[in-house]
């Protein structure tokens, strides 16, 4: 395949899902979820935190970029509203409410702002969808849109069952530091999937 077919073909898949019915966007974010939950298996705990690495992210930034803003979010509403109900898609093969309400609430919370967000501007502005705009793009949503509530959360839930504050540093060695480098890995790998398939124009 030629460049010229590549950008074609590209802009033709970009436009099919843009233009797809109701049923079957909806249809595209339920898989989103699922591969959500895959991706959520993939997992390293950490001795000294309750809030494990895991490859989740990876998706959770591609949900904007493929379906857009709404369906985008969508899929993770979904990803949370299904593990809760009845499907043990969470970190580790866990789900139900009291999962949800854990150590990582936040995050969860915080991955239906970010996909929303990256959706929002992959739409909006089709010069951003470049290796290097997205990246700066993706890295916003993954440090302050999915982080800032995360750590929140995190906070709430040790104050709740410690029975103590925690301190900032104890939190950011907890919820934040020991991630960075597999994050920043995430980012680059969305980044690359804006830059290849997603039209510039």
């Amino acid at each position: 395949m030629n460049m010229e077919n590549y950008y074609s073909t590209r802009k033709n898949v970009f436009e099919r899902i843009q233009d797809a019915s109701t049923a079957t966007k909806i249809l595209m974010s339920f898989l989103m979820a699922c591969f959500t939950g895959i991706m959520a298996q993939i997992i390293i705990p950490l001795p000294w935190t309750p809030v494990p690495v895991t490859a989740q992210t990876f998706a959770v930034l591609c949900s904007g970029l493929v379906l857009g803003k709404k369906y985008g979010c969508l899929s993770q509403i979904l990803y949370i509203v299904l593990g809760i109900a009845f499907i043990p898609w969470f970190g580790g093969m866990t789900g139900g409410l009291e999962t949800f309400l854990g150590s990582t609430c936040g995050f969860f919370i915080g991955f239906v702002i970010a996909s929303y967000f990256i959706g929002a501007i992959t739409e909006k502005y089709a010069k951003a969808r470049s290796f290097t705009r997205m990246a700066v793009v993706i890295g916003i949503a993954n440090f302050a849109l999915i982080y800032i509530p995360g750590l929140i959360g995190l906070a709430l839930w040790y104050g709740l069952t410690q029975g103590a504050t925690i301190g900032v540093v104890d939190l950011l060695m907890m919820g934040l530091v020991p991630f960075i480098a597999g994050d920043i890995v995430k980012i680059l790998g969305a980044a690359s999937v804006s830059k290849a398939f997603l039209p510039k124009d």
